[in-house]
């Protein structure tokens, strides 16, 4: 990997790794990170900038994460293992407050290298050994602390001063093999055309995009990083709702069938049968809905709404009005568990003559064949007018006669491309999609930029409420007892519970022995599972007679679906399971949810557990257990949980304390939950000013023809979320 590989000027962005840097290297970077041109890379940007005299503070390093740190070496030691032949080569590095150990073996050279008082860059996994944190067999770049002069002074002083740019890295590819590979990208780039009009960046005083990929990559001074940041933040943000407007647009450009409810007809029908007043809410979403259904154009609307908000009776509402035409409505849903639910949910709102007339059908992966094919039959020939699925409904074996609606319910499990194929499969039908994690002003310009919004924040009347406390072991081991206790009261009145861990069985460790000399020991804390929970309640004298099961996703489709029924029909008095039971399941009887080692399950996870209960007469009671210790992050989102029952606050929360990298985290799919440097929590004007742009672009160029880089941009911003999609299919 040289800088000679490649002719200056002779590269473009979309240019292959394997012709710019060589097959093997090429090959490296497609492995680590997925890249395959030199857009891929030249966007795979420092996540921070050292100084070369800075120290790192070492005994902030996380255990078992790739770190590149700059550090001085203090010491240099050999010795000889007892347990096996040859010697181990010991460095202590500090940070001038922490040591840390490097640690090979039988690698003594290595000395000549290493020496007390050395400074350098250096990477590896950081592992604990002993109760000291290590490196084992990390690579390293030393300084070259001849500093130039044959009377360059300018020179010098860049040397001395140029912030050194640290890479995302992995445990084959370090910090400054990145920054090599980058370094020939970036000699043999030619002129690169700028997505963003110079009129834009004139207005906003940002750099063209040339000189940002040099400021970001190779900056002489601080300064030139973060203009380079500023630029390529907004860069991505207007390439972003670029691709979102012009997808918003491509769908109304179509013409779809209006779908309008006939007076006396079956909407009309259902709601006389309601044994329940809508609320104003739902009325109002539900208004809207009918509203787009009836116009000319694709309805494409996201139903935000809270836990147990009533978001299944305004879709179903919907179904109904496209039935009226003789249309067909696809519900997908992201479990078996939940499509089964959904099922029966709709059956028994619609009532048994209403159930005749548009015979609800289910189909899902695991369905016996033979029932699949009747299913399959019902669908085609169009005498399922509401059929209810998992991504069996994406096949090639499902096909609708008139498919008028999609409703595509927990959208953020979903990518968009899956929703696009169910589309496909009618002639542009109407999209609703439903979500019960609300979602912040900002999230929702940037993953549902293509979506008109609606909320239900209403609860329907009647609902007990939820209290939610926080277990904190840290602290108080001893109330782990008193939470089964809890559960076993509420059992003797006659009511039920949940149990949620974060996993379906204990994470053993393939060697219990002594670790050999050098190596890290086992990670403190074992996983709770839902068999040592299921055993450990099983055993306890307080739940003796408890009628108690599991469930999780690795039971089969009809195990989960008998479970769930015989819980529902209160023939089961605990359910020990995982987040297979998140969303969608509705047992009102159950009053109690326990959720063990809280801490490794996100904000939205928890308030969308608790939802579970609560959901009738019987009022609900959430416990968050966990050992995370007071003042940690962890405990922080736990304690807002358990503070707020309002999704749209918790929903703000999250984003406030959730680590930079990870603010999409699951929401969605597609590609769009990889943004580079921009920030949903931190940068809702310039994404907002973004769209503005954005907006006034495209009406006066539809087409981008008057673009072509910024055409170019989107292509290839929308090419990464097909990838991204067809790698996870």
């Amino acid at each position: 990997m040289t800088a000679d590989r490649v002719a200056e000027g002779a590269l473009t962005l979309d240019s292959r790794l394997t012709g710019a840097l060589g097959g093997r290297t090429a090959q490296a970077l497609q492995r680590a990170f997925g890249y395959g041109t030199v857009g891929d890379l030249l966007a795979h940007y420092p996540r921070r900038y050292a100084a070369r005299g800075e120290l790192t503070a070492l005994g902030e390093l996380p255990l078992d994460e790739n770190v590149t740190i700059v550090a001085e070496v203090l010491e240099v030691r050999e010795r000889t293992m007892r347990s096996r032949r040859g010697s181990i080569l010991e460095a202590k590095i500090s940070d001038g407050t922490g040591i840390l150990t490097l640690t090979f073996f039988n690698q003594k050279w290595r000395a000549n290298e290493l020496r007390p008082g050395v400074r350098g860059m250096f990477a590896g996994k950081v592992s604990d050994y002993r109760g000291a944190r290590q490196l084992a067999h990390p690579d390293y770049q030393l300084f070259d602390e001849a500093v130039p002069t044959s009377g360059a002074d300018a020179a010098a002083v860049r040397w001395a001063t140029a912030p050194i740019p640290i890479y995302p890295a992995t445990g084959t590819l370090s910090s400054w093999q990145l920054q090599t590979a980058v370094g020939v990208l970036l000699d043999g780039l030619g002129a690169v055309d700028d997505p963003v009009p110079e009129a834009v960046r004139r207005a906003r005083g940002i750099r063209s995009h040339r000189d940002a990929l040099e400021g970001v990559h190779r900056p002489e001074r601080d300064e030139d990083w973060k203009a380079a940041r500023r630029t390529l933040r907004f860069t991505e943000a207007f390439v972003l709702q670029t691709a979102l407007l012009e997808r918003r647009a491509a769908a109304r450009a179509h013409e779809a069938v209006r779908r309008e409810p006939r007076p006396g007809g079956l909407l009309e029908r259902f709601e006389a049968s309601l044994p329940f007043a809508l609320t104003d809410d739902q009325r109002e979403v539900g208004g809207e809905i009918l509203h787009d259904l009836a116009a000319p154009v694709p309805m494409n609307r996201l139903v935000q709404g809270e836990v147990g908000s009533g978001k299944t009776v305004v879709a179903l509402r919907a179904m109904l009005a496209v039935a009226e035409s003789g249309g067909q409505s696809a519900l997908l849903a992201p479990t078996e568990v939940l499509a089964a639910q959904h099922l029966r949910s709709i059956a028994k709102m619609l009532g048994p003559e209403l159930s005749a007339d548009l015979m609800p059908t289910l189909v899902t992966g695991q369905l016996p064949a033979a029932e699949r094919r009747k299913a399959a039959l019902r669908v085609a020939a169009g005498q399922s007018r509401i059929v209810v699925g998992t991504h069996a409904l994406l096949g090639d074996t499902t096909t609708f006669a008139d498919l008028g609606l999609v409703v595509v319910d927990e959208q953020h499990r979903f990518g968009v491309e899956q929703r696009e194929a169910l589309r496909l499969k009618g002639r542009h039908p109407h999209v609703l999609v439903l979500t019960a994690t609300p979602i912040p002003r900002t999230v929702a310009m940037t993953v549902f930029g293509d979506l008109d919004v609606s909320t239900i924040r209403q609860l329907p009347a009647g609902r007990a409420g939820i209290e939610t406390h926080l277990v904190p072991l840290a602290e108080r081991p001893a109330w782990r007892a008193r939470v089964w206790e809890r559960l076993a009261e509420e059992l003797a009145q006659g009511r039920q519970g949940f149990v949620v861990c974060p996993a379906i069985e204990p994470k053993v460790a393939e060697d219990d022995g002594e670790p050999a000399e050098g190596e890290p020991g086992p990670a403190a804390g074992p996983v709770a599972s839902v068999a040592s929970v299921l055993a450990e309640l099983r055993s306890l004298p307080a739940l003796a007679d408890a009628r108690i099961a599991p469930l999780h996703g690795r039971m089969s489709a009809e195990e989960k679906d008998d479970t769930m029924r015989a819980f529902a029909a209160k023939e089961l008095d605990v359910l020990v399971a995982t987040t297979v039971i998140e969303v969608g399941v509705d047992v009102p009887n159950a009053s109690t949810m326990v959720v063990v080692d809280a801490d490794r399950f996100g904000v939205s996870q928890l308030h969308q557990l608790r939802g579970r209960v609560g959901r009738g007469s019987v009022p609900g009671l959430c416990l968050l257990v966990s050992h995370a210790e007071a003042g940690s992050v962890a405990r922080e989102r736990l304690e807002a949980v358990a503070a707020t029952l309002d999704g749209f606050e918790l929903a703000r929360v999250d984003l406030e304390l959730r680590q930079e990298g990870d603010v999409l985290g699951a929401v969605q799919s597609g590609g769009r939950s990889s943004l580079k440097l921009l920030r949903v929590a931190r940068d809702g004007d310039l994404i907002a000013d973004a769209r503005e742009a954005a907006a006034e672009l495209l009406a006066e160029d539809p087409g981008l023809s008057g673009h072509p880089a910024l055409a170019a941009a989107v292509r290839r911003r929308l090419d990464d979320e097909a990838s991204e999609y067809l790698s996870r299919g």
